[in-house]
């Protein structure tokens, strides 16, 4: 990517490029602290034949009599809190979360649309994958502690994020800045801890791969006719290119949740997730009681992050597609059959996982939902000795 950006990328694409790979760098030495120092430690574990001695094993290392072993042999309180923040710090910079986000817009801004589409519905979603297959899983009572913190990061990049779009002049920064709202809410799910949240979460990494392809992508077909993404100069472009509005209309829909379409799913498991974390059968209750007020507060806020992409969502389409037809665009082609090629299956799949979403659940995480949730349960009750 560092590559792809700094040979192919804009007028500022050695200052972007190096700055993806410096923060991705910072992250990768706190990962890479974890994983010697989780290894040191499972060499003092006693008892556990396959384990003694040393291992990597993601799935032994998530084990609830393994976590207990590692506590034994000294991997627990402000140790296992240290591991787990150096494992955030990698992922989060991976998502990005605020305040680990600034690499995002500048990378976006100057690589090309491909390289775009390949950074946001793949690249970020390595982040999400690494907080629910190795933070989580193998720092059980330091995500319990820490949780408020993961809450409030996960919140304020949803906000952040949201309005920092709504502020953007450039429509491919824009577009930048609600990727950041958006994989807030993976985060989020994974900060309240239950199975809504996370299965949302995880169906929110999917959907948003799927719309933010299609967003760079719908972003870098009028540049390649206009050659600038001043949002300001755009203006009825509906009239000229019936059929990329069309595209573009179910992208931006998409974008801000609109029911039917698999923007809408992922965010409402993780609000409702969220508001059910605040029940009395959730793990951050069974731990607390007390935290009720401050789940309610997180929720709430959440929910104020979809009013405002609504807004600047449905702000962008009226400033860009609609309006008095401008001279300077009446010559603009139509999209090209290369175009609809690549638009059309992402189309389809916007459509149909916010139609049967059940699909992707069924298929792919509900057994691993469960498996991990029940994992993860099994050792946060045993370590509170509930």
């Amino acid at each position: 990517m560092y590559f792809l950006i700094c040979i192919w990328g804009g007028p500022r694409k050695e200052y972007a490029a190096i700055k993806f790979f410096l923060y991705t760098l910072v992250g990768s030495i706190g990962l890479l602290i974890v994983l010697i120092g989780t290894y040191l430690y499972t060499r003092n574990i006693v008892g556990i034949p396959d384990v003694a001695g040393g291992t990597f094993d993601l799935v032994k290392l998530a084990r609830p009599d393994v976590q207990k072993a590692l506590g034994a042999a000294g991997l627990v309180g402000g140790v296992a809190k240290a591991f787990f923040l150096l494992a955030m710090l990698a992922f989060l910079i991976k998502v990005p979360s605020v305040p680990l986000h600034t690499w995002l817009p500048d990378a976006h801004v100057e690589a090309p649309t491909p390289i775009s589409m390949i950074l946001a519905a793949i690249l970020l979603k390595m982040g999400g994958y690494g907080i629910f297959r190795i933070a989580y899983p193998l720092f059980p009572k330091a995500a319990m502690s820490l949780w408020l913190l993961m809450g409030i990061i996960a919140v304020v990049s949803i906000i952040y994020g949201a309005l920092c779009a709504m502020a953007q002049r450039d429509f491919k920064r824009l577009v930048a800045y609600s990727s950041v709202s958006h994989m807030g809410f993976v985060v989020l799910g994974a900060a309240m801890m239950t199975e809504s949240a996370v299965n949302g979460a995880l169906f929110m990494m999917v959907s948003h791969g799927i719309i933010s392809a299609m967003m760079f992508f719908v972003v870098g077909v009028i540049y390649d006719r206009a050659h600038h993404r001043e949002l300001s100069r755009f203006g009825g472009i509906a009239s000229t290119m019936p059929v990329y509005t069309g595209f573009s209309t179910v992208a931006f829909f998409a974008n801000l949740g609109l029911p039917g379409l698999c923007g809408f799913i992922g965010e409402v498991m993780v609000l409702l997730g969220t508001f059910q974390a605040a029940r009395s059968g959730s793990l951050l209750m069974l731990a607390d009681p007390t935290r009720h007020t401050a789940i309610m507060t997180l929720a709430i806020i959440a929910c104020l992050g979809v009013i405002l992409t609504a807004g600047y969502m449905l702000w962008t389409i009226q400033r860009v597609y609609f309006g008095p037809q401008r001279p300077e665009y009446k010559a603009f082609p139509e999209v090209t059959n290369r175009e609809i090629l690549v638009l059309t299956p992402l189309t389809v799949m916007a459509i149909l996982l916010g139609i049967l979403p059940a699909i992707f659940f069924f298929v792919f995480t509900d057994q691993t939902v469960n498996a991990w949730y029940g994992l993860f349960a099994k050792s946060v009750q045993a370590f509170a000795g509930l």
